[in-house]
Order: C-alpha cells, then structure tokens, then sequence
C-alpha cells in the first residue's frame, strides 16, 4: 500500500468483506478481530474513530466502529451506561455493539456530555453510523 501511495483498500467476495487502511486500525468485520498494521491481533474492544464535529450546532458524533446490535446496558437487568446529560471521558463505556456473539464495549474516546442518544437499545447499528452527540468539554 506505501509503494504504490494507497491510503485505503476494500475487498468483498460473497461472505467475505475485509477493508484496509494505512496508517490506522484494520478491522476484519466478519469476524469482530481487530488487527493492527504488523498483523498482530489486538483484543476485541474496538477502536472508536475519533469524534466527528457536527455542522451547525458544534456538537461531535462518536461513531460505530462496526456492524451489529446496539446496547445501552451491559444487561437487561442493568441500568444504562449514559443517559442524556452524562459527563464522559474517553474511556468511558457508553455502549456495547454486539457482533458475531462478542460483546465490543464502546469508548467515548472524547471528553464532553452526551447530549442525545440516537439508536433505541437492542436495534441494528451500521459501521460508521452515529451513536450518540456530544458536546465537548
């Protein structure tokens, strides 16, 4: 990818999708692996791109690192893990993305307060989607 200047490579083949970038993490999403550039496998809580400012209102969007379903709690029976108005730092959890049977714990990876929770719990999640907005601090 250096020699020939590619920043970013994609492949799909049936059941089998794999996206490459240099410089950054590389995530094989069938799988839920994360590897990092020398190939060696790193653990399976995601590496959250940083936070995207939004347009007009100043705000940031923490993103979906991957594809999956959305949690806002560690369990049913558990309480969430922010709400509206909680102060986060960047390695809080403010939720879990389950894929393929492995449960990914979700950082902030900003500090800021979370103003608006844009997924219902247990729905499906894009990679790249927005998951929450929030104000810096």
């Amino acid at each position: 990818m250096k020699k020939n200047s590619i920043s970013e490579f994609e492949l799909e083949r049936q059941e089998f999708k794999i996206k490459l970038k240099r410089g950054g993490v590389v995530a094989n999403e069938e799988t839920s692996f994360t590897y990092l550039p020398s190939g060696g496998p790193v653990s399976n809580q995601s590496a959250l791109p940083p936070p995207v400012p939004a347009a007009a209102s100043g705000e940031a969007e923490i993103k979906s690192p991957m594809i999956g379903t959305f949690y806002r709690a560690p369990s049913p029976e558990s309480g969430s893990y922010v709400e509206v108005g909680t102060e986060v730092n960047p390695d809080t959890v403010v939720c879990i993305i389950e894929a393929m049977k492995v449960m990914n714990e979700i950082k902030a990876e900003a500090r800021g307060v979370i103003t608006q929770i844009l997924l219902e719990n247990a729905k499906p999640v894009e990679f790249g989607q927005p998951l929450f907005k929030i104000r810096p601090l």
